[in-house]
């Protein structure tokens, strides 16, 4: 494959120019995905591309697949920052598509604080509230909005909308959302939030295509990738999640801590850590990284033989199988786990070690079905089912943007 491509070459938009389309646009600190989707009334949304642009602010990769996962692509570039990626993104998709069809773009927000609990359309009272809640985020928010800013000085009159991880966990009891604090001004926007919620929610709307009726029942989703998390779910909606304040929170991650006994931040100050060196140790030096000192990709630990990097995976699956037995006694039982994401998706021994360790539930995997990543990888006579289901955050982002943008279509996954 060359770094480059014709105008036009290979051009699966192209037989589909006549249709309007939605971008969906996943921003994080380092990167930004995306999916363009064709639209057509009353039919499923059709993906015509998606790809990444990687390692912002440095010499960076940008990647294209066609809808089948097929390498379009690739191309290495210094990209400066989010404006100028999604520079590219757009000059790149304007010669090979015609964006005057171009609905909308929705946007993955990480945090949509206590205001926002649904999908909304962006406008300047939108921007300024998502700008005072960076405090809440600061690691994700400032590259979603910055994203959001750059295209609105480029296409002022495209509707954009805002999507936000943390709307999905809304539904969860005040007892799972508030922490053993006084009520105080100062606390007023301190709760359990939740993330990874357009994930989670994509998850409980393709339940019903693997589960039948059984996906209204006590599910554990596992969303495991450089971020992760769990979820509990009854009749699919949230029920409890690992991640809580900020993303820093629960099971350890590619490079952050996890849960961490608040009284070790007070430790590190007494010992002279200011609050910057503090954010980038529990943020960016931890997780597997710092447990392994070699790689935040556990891809890369599963070959090692490094003993650090074994007792990182060790001590990852550990704190996962932990989590699942609290989302379970949160349930009062568990009928199904649900693996997702890249680890979750992709890790055939990362879910045999955790299957195994929750054998306790009544949970056994079925080995050959595990090894070839079919959908249900649980023996035929677990008591509890386990499966394999790819989340597609875009896909949901695109769902809600044309929701709002085209109310009258009629084509919904249903919840």
């Amino acid at each position: 494959m060359t770094d480059s491509q014709p105008k036009g070459a290979h051009n699966p938009a192209m037989h589909s120019s006549s249709r309007h389309t939605l971008l969906s646009i996943n921003s994080g600190s380092s990167s930004l995905k995306f999916a363009l989707f064709a639209v057509a009334e009353n039919s499923p949304l059709q993906g015509i591309y998606r790809g990444q642009l990687s390692a912002i602010g440095s010499e960076g990769r940008f990647r294209i697949n066609d809808a089948d996962g097929k390498p379009l692509y690739r191309q290495k570039l210094s990209i400066s920052g989010h404006p100028h990626a999604l520079q590219i993104l757009l000059d790149w998709l304007d010669e090979h598509t015609d964006l005057s069809r171009l609905m909308g773009v929705g946007h993955r927000v990480v945090h949509g604080g206590s205001r926002y609990h649904q999908p909304v359309m962006i406008d300047a009272d939108v921007m300024d509230y998502l700008h005072s809640i960076i405090p809440l985020a600061p690691n994700h928010q400032p590259a979603s909005l910055l994203a959001i800013s750059s295209l609105q000085k480029r296409q002022p009159e495209l509707p954009q909308i805002a999507c936000f991880d943390t709307a999905f966990h809304h539904t969860r009891l005040a007892v799972e959302q508030r922490f053993a604090l006084p009520d105080h001004p100062g606390l007023k926007d301190v709760r359990r939030y939740g993330f990874h919620g357009l994930s989670y929610e994509y998850i409980a709307r393709t339940l019903p295509d693997y589960l039948g009726p059984a996906a209204e029942q006590k599910i554990i989703v596992a969303h495991l990738g450089h971020g992760a998390s769990l979820c509990a779910l009854h009749h699919r909606r949230s029920q409890a999640t690992s991640m809580t304040f900020t993303p820093l929170d629960g099971i350890p991650m590619g490079t952050r801590c996890g849960s961490l006994d608040p009284a070790v931040v007070l430790y590190l100050l007494q010992q002279g850590m200011n609050e910057t060196e503090i954010s980038d140790l529990l943020y960016f030096q931890s997780g597997l990284l710092g447990l392994s000192e070699l790689s935040d990709n556990l891809a890369e630990l599963l070959k090692s033989s490094s003993p650090k990097a074994q007792f990182a995976i060790e001590l990852f699956i550990q704190r996962v199988v932990r989590e699942i037995g609290a989302m379970a006694a949160t349930l009062g039982g568990v009928d199904a786990l649900i693996f997702t994401a890249g680890i979750g998706e992709n890790s055939a021994d990362i879910r045999a070690a955790i299957g195994k360790a929750c054998s306790w539930l009544g949970l056994q995997l079925d080995e050959k079905a595990n090894r070839a990543a079919r959908p249900c990888i649980s023996d035929k006579n677990s008591p509890v089912s386990a499966w394999l289901i790819p989340t597609d955050e875009e896909y949901m982002i695109a769902e809600h943007s044309l929701a709002l943008i085209d109310p009258h279509n009629k084509h919904r996954m249903s919840l």
